[in-house]
């Protein structure tokens, strides 16, 4: 199973601005380098230390030159080799053709102990030449040569940690400190318009189609998913529709075979067969009409009008009794004290239909049934096993059924809530000793509320 694996895109995009940046740098300074221009493989330093190597003194005091392998190479890769060695005692060792200017500069500089001559300090061009004196072993030498030679590996070490410390490194934290700072900015501007997608992806509900996310300011990386999202809502939205057109031609096709149905079995002698088969049509006829309300009450097809809450008792009950008397309950019926409230009759009635049908299915088979209204509400009870205080909200919710093999479609209390929602209502459901009560209250002075 893969994990899903979730990152920052400010911190991604800061290293990777980060290591892109370093990187260009790197080859700029390695290109520099490589043309000379802030470090050098050949210089007269190089030339001396081969010379410092080659050197000593005879026998006689004279100066000379070992034949040193380094000293070949030299003379071979600078064919225009010069120098000048002397010591304190007058000794010179001159080699090449020695600039005029540098013929006797040495003379004049035994208290120096090194110097670089020609060099501009406006720029980083190497010296023209270079003096410097050494202390051997057997005393101290003056070298001059204005001749580059390789440098040691130790040199090119140190000069470039050198460049790294005194060039990169400032360079790179300047970038990044100029990174840390930009990056934030930059990315919450562009996520602008996907903020504003997620908010509007959020208030996305299955009761309410037709919403899209909005593609304004929306970077053209993301508005192919942006798109994409949109066409499967729409394909959503579609197949819902489709849906809800099915069920409710479904539901009227089904009127008038229960009706026919009802009618014959009206005619079957009395008996526990027949009784079962009533209940049977009774809960396909229930479950059809609560289709209806369903798809009825989304489109906003309710009238509004006063409705005497005793009444509309009195009618659910008449047509809701013999069901109850088949399953074996008494019914008791107390509506003196019915006010009246503004509402739409046919949604309120079918919502205490199926108030009392859920007491029939689940009230025991034993027992009475009570129905009781007051000013402003209504209040269904039944004295079978109540309701486990876990599954006191979840019942409400669509197609919630309490076992699964039992009767409906887990449509009626999703219904009725529906219902008291649209009159600025409220349904609640307790247990009292026997039973469970099922009371539907309204507020006074409230307007409709359109479904969503």
């Amino acid at each position: 199973m893969n994990k899903s694996c979730s990152y920052s895109l400010r911190k991604r995009l800061f290293w990777r601005l980060l290591a892109v940046q370093s990187v260009v740098l790197i080859l700029v300074v390695i290109l520099l380098i490589s043309v000379g221009k802030i470090f050098y493989f050949r210089s007269t330093e190089g030339t001396i230390d081969i010379l410092r190597r080659a050197v000593f003194r005879q026998p006689s005091g004279e100066l000379s030159l070992r034949e040193t392998e380094d000293l070949r190479h030299l003379r071979k890769d600078a064919p225009d080799l010069w120098f000048t060695i002397r010591d304190r005692q007058g000794h010179n060792l001159n080699e090449g053709r020695v600039p005029e200017g540098y013929a006797g500069i040495g003379n004049r500089l035994d208290h120096i102990g090194e110097a670089e001559f020609g060099g501009n300090l406006s720029d980083h061009a190497p010296p023209a030449a270079r003096m410097k004196w050494i202390a051997m072993d057997w005393g101290e030498v003056q070298f001059l040569t204005g001749t580059d030679g390789p440098i040691p590996l130790t040199s090119i070490l140190f000069g470039a940690s050198l460049i790294v410390a005194k060039l990169v490194i400032p360079i790179v934290a300047v970038m990044a400190l100029g990174a840390l700072i930009a990056t934030p900015i930059v990315v919450r501007r562009s996520l602008v318009g996907i903020n504003r997608a997620a908010l509007e992806a959020d208030m996305i509900d299955i009761g309410q189609r037709g919403g899209r996310l909005s593609a304004d300011e929306i970077p053209d990386e993301i508005a192919p998913l942006v798109r994409a999202v949109n066409r499967a809502l729409g394909r959503l939205d579609e197949g819902y529709e489709r849906q809800e057109r099915f069920l409710t031609d479904a539901a009227h096709e089904l009127r008038t075979p229960i009706a026919i149905l009802n009618t014959r079995l009206g005619s079957l002698p009395h008996g526990p067969v027949k009784t079962d088969l009533l209940e049977d049509a009774a809960r396909l006829a229930i479950l059809t009409e609560q289709m209806l309300d369903l798809q009825r009450l989304k489109q906003g097809k309710t009238q509004f009008t006063k409705v005497d809450l005793g009444q509309l008792a009195r009618k659910v009950i008449i047509e809701m009794a013999p069901l109850a008397f088949a399953a074996g309950y008494t019914v008791q019926f107390d509506v003196d004290h019915a006010g009246e409230i503004e509402g739409d009759p046919l949604a309120l009635q079918r919502a205490l239909m199926n108030i009392l049908q859920n007491a029939i299915n689940h009230g025991g088979r034993k027992g009475t049934i009570s129905l009781t209204a007051g000013r402003n509400w209504i209040e269904v009870s039944d004295e079978g096993p109540g309701i486990p205080a876990d599954l006191q909200e979840r019942i409400f919710e669509p197609f919630f059924k309490r076992h699964h093999d039992g009767h409906g479609a887990g449509l009626g209390l999703n219904l009725v809530r529906d219902i008291m929602y649209m009159h600025r209502g409220e349904v609640t459901i307790g247990n009292r000793n026997p039973g469970a009560l099922c009371r539907l209250s309204f507020s006074a002075g409230y307007a409709a509320r359109p479904m969503d």
